[in-house]
């Protein structure tokens, strides 16, 4: 049996991973101050970025939903994956090869996670797949892919490739690479009959359906023979690994172009993402087999860094009555973007591969171009329902299509299609409005309109940051871990680590009143040394361990951090993980929070200056603290009973002073 990964090499996949670099391959990183990024939250859905990353400790807080960890959580939680598997992935991610307790080395087959096990069959079938169409027997998929206007470099790009018409030429192939049926049964790449398992994928045109870090995680397979009885399109059915519901096809090749140009194009079939992003349109990607919806939504949104700044998503649907429909239930989930949202139809109801074929990649490129705002498309299409021509359908029209202006967010544009509204419908305008106001006011009491976008950073969770959006939410068992993430040394998932004791059993921690000044004075203090540990060499390291803080959450921290010692202060990230694992299990989240928040300064000389700043105004306010503890005691002594100690407090008040004096005229 393989041993457990050995600590040490935990800690070093840790420290050697750049956690900006693989958060950025799930969201949208923008800098906010001098070492800090910020993004939209992938753990909640949100509309102000308040997901902050900071490579320099090795940590991510989001100060709307309080979920906090380091690289490692971070991919466990976004790759539903074990403790083991995501430090191996980050391992593999940085070359380094990892050892193993009692001499193992490492997972043997049987032993490797499920979903890694997934995804290694997925990968080898999909390498299998596109060898399969350079071979004589796929001629009809490669007839297929030309007949649209797809060479071999296009195929390459987009890993098309083809299923043998033979019931068992895939399940030969991966049986051959050590799997066994029973791991194959849960791919969805294969059916079971009386005789067993069989390929599900027979005779077809196969395209790979990759997540958003790339990793194949499903395929969608075209018809090509008549006689094949199946349906036109065959998806793999819903596994460990594929949900349709969260899968956006292409979105591995255009997630780098949604981020740079803020924009997301939604197709309807594979050969449409391909034909947009061959046309020149790189932020085209498509549902696979199930409505745009609020999974999708909330994978946009992140690329997108839908927080009100810009962006636009455009949908583009046939133009018969189906891609109509299609049109009106994304309407329906309009309101959760912040981002404009477009509708592109042609005139003929080409879609884009049809229309790259018949009229060259300018013409697709101007399909986007002419898009129209969605809430226009929608208002247009509830019209056409109606007979306008009589009374009595244009009062039915109005009926219909006032709440659906009643929904657009944007106060400013909203009266002028109410205006647009009255000349579609020969009404009077006062009218419209009026039938637009109801609407809104039904609205306001739960119906249309009122679908905006949850969890921003305004309804946060646990700790809060002095001058940040994010609020305080009170717990009566003490401020809580949100979201469990495996901490070093603490995770009852990491090797060798005893579980956690029962939350009743742990401490409780008033919330600090951000009001108070001496709060926000002790909370200021130790973001500062958190983030530039540094700081604390020689007396500054002794005075700081000699502060009293009044705080009892920020005590528990200063007594951790004295307890941690400045052995591994060199090194942030290191230095802050070792603290994790002195401070109180409860108050780790905080200590999270204090490590990533970024501080207000733009450059390095900044930065200094203003840790030397708060650290000196931290022992002023220590200075005061014994200076008024000594004044009392002088006000309380008897000078000629006790000349001696009378004369010692006055020469120590003295020097305190001298020591404030210093302490302003350094920094």
């Amino acid at each position: 049996m393989a041993g457990l990964i050995k600590r040490e090499d935990i800690d070093e996949v840790r420290q050697r991973t750049d956690i900006k670099e693989v958060v950025d391959g799930y969201v949208t990183l923008k800098g906010a101050g001098l070492g800090s990024y910020k993004g939209l939250c992938p753990f909640h859905d949100e509309r102000s970025p308040s997901f902050t990353v900071r490579p320099q400790v090795g940590r991510y807080h989001c100060f709307g939903c309080g979920e906090d960890g380091d690289v490692i959580s971070f991919v466990q939680k976004l790759d539903h994956t074990t403790f083991h598997e995501a430090v191996e992935k980050l391992a593999a991610r940085i070359g380094y090869e990892l050892r193993y307790e009692d001499g193992g080395s490492g997972p043997n087959r049987e032993e490797i996670g499920r979903r890694q096990r997934l995804l290694d069959a997925h990968k080898i079938a999909d390498e299998f797949f596109r060898a399969q169409l350079l071979t004589p027997g796929a001629a009809e998929g490669r007839n297929f892919l030309y007949g649209r206007g797809f060479d071999r470099a296009a195929s390459e790009q987009f890993g098309v490739g083809y299923a043998p018409q033979g019931w068992d030429s895939l399940l030969k192939h991966l049986r051959g690479r050590g799997f066994t049926d029973a791991e194959l049964k849960l791919t969805g790449m294969f059916s079971e009959g009386n005789r067993g398992i069989y390929d599900r994928f027979r005779g077809r045109l196969i395209w790979p359906i990759r997540d958003i870090a790339g990793d194949t995680i499903g395929f969608g397979a075209r018809k090509l023979y008549e006689d094949d009885q199946g349906p036109k399109y065959l998806n793999t059915p819903e596994t460990a690994l594929y949900k349709k519901s969260q899968v956006l096809y292409g979105i591995d090749l255009a997630k780098r172009t949604i981020a740079k140009d803020r924009q997301l194009v939604v197709v309807e079939g594979y050969t449409d993402v391909m034909a947009c992003h061959l046309a020149g349109v790189t932020t085209a990607v498509a549902t696979c087999g199930t409505a745009f919806g609020t999974d999708h939504i909330k994978i946009a949104r992140r690329l997108l860094s839908d927080d009100g700044s810009g962006g636009e998503v455009i949908f583009t649907f046939d133009g018969d009555a189906a891609g109509q429909k299609a049109a009106l239930r994304a309407f329906e989930e309009d309101q959760r973007f912040v981002a404009q949202t477009y509708v592109a139809v042609e005139p003929t109801g080409a879609d884009p591969c049809d229309l790259r074929q018949a009229k060259g990649d300018a013409a697709v490129r101007d399909l986007i171009g002419t898009r129209r705002p969605l809430f226009e498309f929608a208002i247009r299409a509830t019209l056409r329902r109606h007979n306008l021509d009589t009374v009595e359908g244009r009062i039915s029209a109005l009926r219909e299509s006032a709440p659906v202006v009643a929904q657009i967010r944007d106060a400013g544009m909203r009266p002028a299609y109410a205006r647009e509204l009255a000349g579609w419908l020969g009404m009077p305008v006062e009218d419209v409005s009026r039938a637009v106001g109801a609407a809104m006011k039904r609205g306001t009491q739960g119906g249309p309109g009122q679908q905006g976008g949850r969890g921003g950073a305004g309804q946060g969770n646990g700790f809060g940051s002095t001058g940040q959006q994010g609020g305080y939410q009170q717990n009566q068992q003490g401020y809580q871990n949100q979201g469990g993430y495996p901490q070093p040394g603490q995770n009852p998932g990491a090797p060798g680590v005893a579980p956690l004791p029962p939350s009743a059993a742990l401490p409780a921690f008033n919330r600090p009143d951000p009001r108070d000044p001496v709060a926000a004075m002790e909370r200021q203090a130790l973001e500062v040394v958190l983030q530039q540990p540094s700081m604390l060499e020689g007396t500054t390291w002794e005075r700081f361990s000699e502060a009293r803080f009044s705080t009892p959450a920020y005590l528990a921290i200063h007594e951790a951090i004295r307890a941690t010692g400045l052995a591994s202060a060199a090194d942030p990230a290191r230095w802050v993980a070792e603290l994790l694992q002195e401070v109180p299990e409860p108050l780790r989240p905080l200590v999270s929070e204090l490590s990533v928040v970024p501080l207000p300064a733009s450059t390095e000389d900044a930065v200094q200056r203003y840790c030397r700043d708060i650290l000196a105004r931290l022992f002023e306010l220590q200075i005061t603290r014994v200076k008024a503890d000594k004044m009392g005691q002088l006000q309380r002594l008897d000078a000629a009973a006790n000349p001696d100690e009378f004369q010692r407090l006055n020469r120590e008040l003295m020097e305190l002073e001298m020591q404030r004096r210093s302490l302003r005229a350094d920094s």
